[in-house]
């Protein structure tokens, strides 16, 4: 699809924290017309996650960006860190037995518990390609094990070697005492197990290209920086891989602000050049504390998401403030489902320095589809806990009613969302709804509201604003029955009615539910036990 015209003067004043990054690498290239490199680096200890796919889609904004602003050519590396040992047994995988017997051993060279690969980390990588192919992402996939056993990086590891007392200098510092006296930036490969082995080098010999350790039965050996036989200590290889490949743009978490630092200071040893970079917050749980692998609170998975809302969405999750920390959790999907409805629905309208700003732009590379969404996801949200809705179908009563040329195959996005509205709801809303009785106060004028759609019924349902007749008449019955805070009583509304603390604009709900449907709503509410008034 072809991206909407927007002409390169007003991109290259766009505020969007894209345009922000790549006018970085436009102050890099000072007037070189070549191909930038991207990289996103991912450990396949583990299954992807929700960090690798915001890694990559933010990395993937800017990359777009860029384009779109310079009309240069770019490159996306994947790179796995698969000759990495390994270093714990992943808690979501079977056959951990077997898995125990192989640690420290690379991952490529670990058999792979699932059966389905030639090792642990060839399945990783396969999960990884799969994961980022399901979204469409444009990459090219290395892996670190094809790179050192090939003679890739040959080259670099060489330097490293040469500079090996740079480079302890750089890091001793930033190293506890302990890991101080061992501290190398190679991990050679024990000839003899096949472990990663993180040992003293006893000698670091420049010219033979070789470095000299104590291996596990405790024998002096040496070997070969090169050809696969070591692999770099985490900082070092970053830098290197940064070297070797000429990277010229890599985003990571805050909280490798330290390692990017000491990894550009062993670039520079090197001879590079860092890579331009974005160091964005991390996610919070539920609790309002930073996601941790290792504390067990992992918040959200991308899989969690996917099962309640499109993938879009959580694109302009990843799209807004990602230099602030946000919670990540189940109760924030509606929220940016219709933040990018509302992205959609804005977009035609907004002057071409206001779509740059807007998140669908660049969800969509510059050509968002047309929205075909009549109500919000919450107003669906909403619906579905009215009807107590076990299929989508219920819904469909309800929108075919309101938007006349509405239908699941007229509107396939739409239809996708109700699919999403009826199973947040039955695993979220459902079982939390607890309805309370009304004060005396609350009951009467809920009865006033009752009366007024009954007696204006019809002319209700003729008119062409309905929304706002109706939300201005609850809004004036509020006031009218001494409600100091009107939040109080459209609380009493959600309450009473829908059983929930917060609910939609009550105009906009009762002209979508239906006027009828809402009397009997309210009769209803008003007969259970204990609503005659507290």
């Amino acid at each position: 699809m072809s991206v909407v015209s927007i002409s390169r003067e007003i991109m290259e004043k766009a505020g969007a924290w894209p345009f922000e990054e790549a006018r970085k690498l436009v102050d890099r290239l000072n007037g070189e017309n070549r191909t930038v490199l991207f990289e996103t680096g991912y450990g396949p200890s583990g299954l992807p996650h929700m960090g690798t796919f915001g890694e990559v889609v933010r990395t993937s904004m800017v990359r777009f960006a860029f384009e779109q602003m310079t009309g240069l050519k770019t490159d996306l590396i994947c790179f796995s860190d698969d000759m990495d040992g390994l270093r714990k047994v992943p808690g979501n995988v079977p056959n951990q037995d077997m898995l125990a017997k192989f640690l420290n051993y690379p991952l490529t060279k670990i058999p792979d518990p699932f059966g389905k690969f030639e090792s642990f980390g060839h399945h990783n990588n396969a999960m990884l390609r799969s994961f980022l192919d399901s979204f469409g992402f444009e990459y090219r996939f290395m892996s670190s094990t094809d790179c050192y056993f090939s003679g890739m990086w040959d080259g670099v590891l060489l330097k490293v070697l040469e500079s090996h007392e740079e480079i302890l200098d750089i890091m001793l510092p930033t190293l506890g005492e302990e890991r101080q006296k061992t501290y190398s930036p190679f991990l050679p490969i024990s000839p003899k197990t096949g472990k990663v082995l993180q040992v003293f080098i006893e000698e670091y010999r420049v010219e033979a290209g070789t470095i000299v350790f104590k291996d596990e039965d405790g024998e002096l050996t040496e070997v070969p920086v090169t050809g696969g036989r070591c692999k770099m200590q985490w900082k070092a290889d970053w830098a290197s891989r940064w070297v070797a490949l000429g990277v010229d743009y890599e985003m990571s978490g805050k909280d490798l602000i330290p390692t990017v630092k000491a990894s550009s200071q062993i670039c520079k040893v090197l001879g590079g050049r860092p890579p331009e970079g974005f160091s964005f917050e991390l996610f919070l749980d539920k609790e309002g504390k930073k996601v941790s692998k290792s504390k067990g609170n992992v918040g959200l998975s991308v899989e969690d998401w996917m099962k309640y809302a499109p993938h879009e969405s959580l694109s302009c999750f990843m799209y807004h403030a990602p230099r602030r920390a946000k919670r990540l959790y189940f109760d924030v999907i509606p929220r940016y489902v219709d933040e990018y409805i509302s992205g959609l629905e804005r977009f035609d309208q907004q002057r071409d320095t206001e779509k740059l700003g807007n998140p669908v732009w660049h969800i969509h590379k510059g050509n968002p589809p047309k929205a075909d969404c009549p109500v919000s996801f919450m107003m669906l949200l909403n619906l579905a806990s009215v009807c107590g809705a076990k299929d989508k179908s219920t819904l469909w009563r309800f929108i075919s009613r309101y938007c006349k040329d509405a239908s699941p195959k007229t509107m396939p996005f739409f239809d996708r969302l109700t699919e999403f509205a009826v199973r947040y709801y039955n695993d979220f809303i459902q079982p939390s709804k607890q309805y309370r009785a009304p004060s005396q106060t609350e009951r009467e004028a809920i009865l006033n509201l009752r009366g007024y759609l009954e007696t204006l019924l019809s002319a209700l349902e003729s008119s062409e604003n309905l929304e706002q007749i109706i939300q201005q008449e609850v809004y004036e019955m509020g006031k009218r029955y001494g409600f100091q805070d009107l939040r109080e009583w459209f609380s009493c509304l959600y309450e009473v009615l829908l059983g929930q603390r917060e609910g939609p604009r009550m105009g906009s709900f009762i002209a979508f539910y239906g006027v009828s449907e809402t009397i009997e709503l309210i009769d209803k509410a008003l007969e259970q036990p204990g609503s005659k008034g507290r």
